[in-house]
């Protein structure tokens, strides 16, 4: 893709609250539509091709590397193609970190001839080693304020940060938020107290020997040490070794690094609206994934709804009254620069989003919706909940929509994010698990059609301060 920077200015959106349905639109007026729209799409399962083609072209799609140009390629091409125009590439720069060929790790246990070979990865955004590898003792803590308490005696030991997801928790994602801390900060906090190199179990409630990437941060001022994350399996083992035995060493090599950053780019296209054609309903995917697996569920599943949602429109017959746009994000995965660059990009100045759409939690079977948004948008999102029960999927819910709609959601634009059943969800994330094997095209499809649901009901009925179709009346 040939690039031209992207002039940052931040658009003024006349942003207004949405209001229940009016009487004169009931809800059963959609029920035809729930019909047509499972007809269609589940005659042929299009989210799934759409996915499945993806993975093949660039199933290493991180931010930077010639797999995320070549997704850009195959979105355009595909959104070109399907007359779903004007068809829009915005640039942006895109931070570019490469994994490098050499991932290795060993534990040496005293009393033993043979090092044991641990399954690690490193952390997205870490330095790479020496040549020679770092070796040192380890130290096991479960959080950083045990880490700070042990004070000097962390000085020049590898420190594994090991305080695993709660299995008690029922939604995954809480469960993920109260772990993955250790994989962002990790490396700072363990620097901060003279460690050399920091291994953190894999942000999952899976026991297998699979290490789960993801994104770190460094400090100013803070010394920048290598990070990698160690499989599950791994992680108990250097745990039992420990209990066991004093001296336990780790040895660990790999040659990541950081580039210059690149040029890349948002990719969408739309179906315009036959009244409004500046208001516009945004549901969208990150085209983005780590280099591990093929990005199946994160976020390749997004993308495909996200282009899916166009498709069953245009082949039920329908044309909303507003503009539907499908919106393939660049770099949610480390460094989400796509998200605001899309809300600040000139273009927008001329546009009035009425509500943003963003599916990240999988493709898998779809329970309902995240509302993030004034209590007037939940009680007509709620309203309209017999509808997404015909479809199994009727949960309404305050809770977050999306990393890469945020900005928009910030600025005043109702935000809603797909609800899935998210139980295996970490399974896969962020790890050589996540391919196009674990995706079921039925869930995958169920999950398009319900946010074409949504987005066709918002764009027929609109906002505005009086909850009226249409801002001129």
């Amino acid at each position: 893709m040939r690039a031209t920077p992207l002039l940052i200015s931040v658009s003024i959106l006349f942003l207004f609250p949405l209001r229940p349905a009016p009487a004169q639109e009931p809800v059963d007026d959609y029920h035809a539509l729930v019909d047509r729209l499972l007809d269609v799409a589940m005659r042929d399962c299009d989210a799934f091709d759409f996915l499945q083609q993806l993975t093949v072209r660039a199933p290493r799609r991180l931010s930077g590397s010639s797999g995320a140009e070549e997704a850009i390629a195959f979105v355009r091409a595909q959104l070109v193609q399907n007359g779903f125009e004007p068809v829009v590439v915005e640039s942006l720069l895109v931070p570019h970190w490469e994994r490098g060929p050499v991932e290795e790790a060993v534990v040496k246990i005293p009393g033993r001839e043979a090092s044991v070979p641990l399954s690690v990865c490193a952390l997205g955004g870490s330095i790479g080693t020496p040549l020679e590898g770092v070796e040192a003792e380890l130290l096991e803590v479960q959080s950083f304020e045990e880490l700070h308490a042990l004070g000097e005696s962390v000085r020049g030991k590898i420190v594994l940060l090991n305080r695993p997801m709660d299995p008690r928790v029922v939604s995954t994602f809480e469960a993920y938020g109260g772990a993955v801390d250790q994989r962002s900060r990790g490396a700072i906090e363990a620097a901060k107290v003279g460690a050399v190199a920091v291994l953190v179990r894999s942000v999952t409630l899976a026991l297998d020997n699979v290490p789960h990437t993801g994104s770190l941060r460094y400090a100013e001022g803070v010394p920048r040490i290598p990070a990698a994350a160690i499989s599950t399996v791994g992680a108990d083992l250097l745990k039992r070794e420990l209990q066991q035995a004093a001296g336990v060493r780790v040895w660990l090599r790999f040659s990541c690094r950081t580039l210059p950053d690149s040029w890349s780019g948002n990719v969408f296209g739309q179906i315009t609206g036959a009244e409004f054609p500046d208001e516009i309903v945004v549901v969208g995917g990150h085209l983005d994934a780590w280099d591990k697996g093929s990005g199946a569920h994160d976020d390749g599943a997004g993308c495909a709804q996200a282009f899916e949602v166009l498709n069953i429109l245009r082949k039920a017959g329908v044309t909303p009254k507003r503009t539907i746009r499908a919106v393939f994000f660049m770099n949610e995965e480390n460094g989400n620069r796509g998200g605001p660059a899309y809300a600040a990009a000139p273009a927008r100045a001329g546009e009035r989003h009425i509500a943003a759409l963003e599916s990240d939690r999988g493709g898998f079977a779809p329970r309902g919706f995240y509302v993030e948004a004034d209590s007037a948008t939940l009680v007509a999102v709620r309203s309209w909940a017999p509808l997404f029960e015909l479809l199994g999927a009727g949960l309404i819910k305050p809770g977050g929509s999306g990393v890469d709609i945020d900005p928009l959601v910030k600025s005043g634009v109702p935000g809603f994010g797909l609800l899935v059943d998210d139980h295996r969800y970490f399974d896969y994330h962020h790890s050589d698990n996540d391919t196009l094997d674990k995706v079921h095209p039925r869930e995958l499809e169920m999950g398009a059609v319900l946010q074409a649901l949504l987005c066709y009901i918002i764009a027929e009925q609109g906002i505005s301060p009086f909850g009226k179709d249409s801002p001129d009346h």
